[in-house]
């Protein structure tokens, strides 16, 4: 539980700098209301009452004057930069921990490894954006639809299921332990993972919304629970792929090892001795 609590409050810190540089890239590009309306559907992942807080803030970005967003982006780039690293160094923690690790690479190359991570998860994260809303731009604007009957591909959740099991499986295989996990592994945690997060977002949803009315405890913030809520449970999600990949990872070295055990068995001369010898 400390390991996820302290991913999901870093990650919080870090998502609405990091809404704020992306709107302010954005509008050095194109109109910022835009970006609003794209990052809307990437908002649906989210339950409705987490939802509601982060349009808010897209709105409020959308129509800032282009200075007031460029100055917020700077020091959203400050501020979304050490919430993020902290995140993926409690994230980083949290599987090292699940996968036995007892000293994972030291003070600095732990601090590297979660600084590369980071980097790595923004750049994977721009291009899946890059490419979910380009395809979303160009079918809207010169009504290009050359998989029309194929309506996934144009959801949100695709996309997101697809990064998140590339993602995942990419962590979990380099930055888990200092030996590489096998691919299977790896794979097979990242996709456990993909699948629970997307579980996780709608059974969030169904809880605040059907059983716990939070509204009625917390009152006005009761937006920051419920994305509270929502983190927590992907995290745990994502620490669930991990000890999946980490538990088949045992059973394949196990594996390895009785085959290697039967290979170097010493075979029986009763066996191999001719009649009459």
């Amino acid at each position: 539980m400390l390991y996820v609590g302290g991913t999901s409050f870093f990650i919080m810190l870090a998502i609405f700098p990091a809404v704020a540089l992306l709107i302010g890239v954005y509008s050095l590009l194109a109109d910022p209301a835009q970006a609003e309306f794209q990052a809307e559907a990437l908002a649906r992942l989210m339950p409705s009452g987490a939802r509601e807080i982060f349009q808010a803030e897209l709105e409020r970005l959308a129509h800032a004057p282009r200075d007031a967003i460029s100055a917020q982006s700077g020091l959203a780039v400050v501020i979304g930069a050490y919430a993020a690293h902290r995140g993926f160094k409690a994230l980083l923690a949290g599987l090292s921990f699940i996968h036995d690790e007892p000293d994972p690479r030291g003070f600095v190359g732990f601090n590297l490894l979660a600084l590369l991570v980071l980097l790595a998860a923004a750049a994977m994260m721009g291009l899946v954006s890059s490419l979910f809303l380009g395809l979303r731009v160009l079918s809207s604007t010169f009504d290009l639809r050359p998989l029309a009957g194929v309506s996934w591909l144009y959801s949100e959740w695709t996309w997101a299921s697809a990064g998140l099991t590339l993602g995942m499986s990419l962590v979990y295989r380099f930055a888990m332990s200092r030996r590489t996990v096998a691919w299977r592994a790896s794979i097979s945690g990242g996709f456990a993972a993909a699948v629970l997060c997307l579980f996780a977002s709608w059974a969030s949803a169904f809880y605040v919304e059907q059983i716990a009315h939070l509204g009625a405890t917390y009152g006005s913030i009761s937006a920051v629970v419920v994305f509270l809520i929502w983190l927590s449970w992907s995290v745990n999600a994502v620490f669930f792929g991990g000890a999946l990949a980490t538990e088949i990872e045992i059973r394949l070295d196990e594996h390895r090892r009785l085959m290697l055990l039967r290979d170097l068995r010493p075979q029986n001369p009763r066996l191999t001795s001719r009649p009459g010898s």
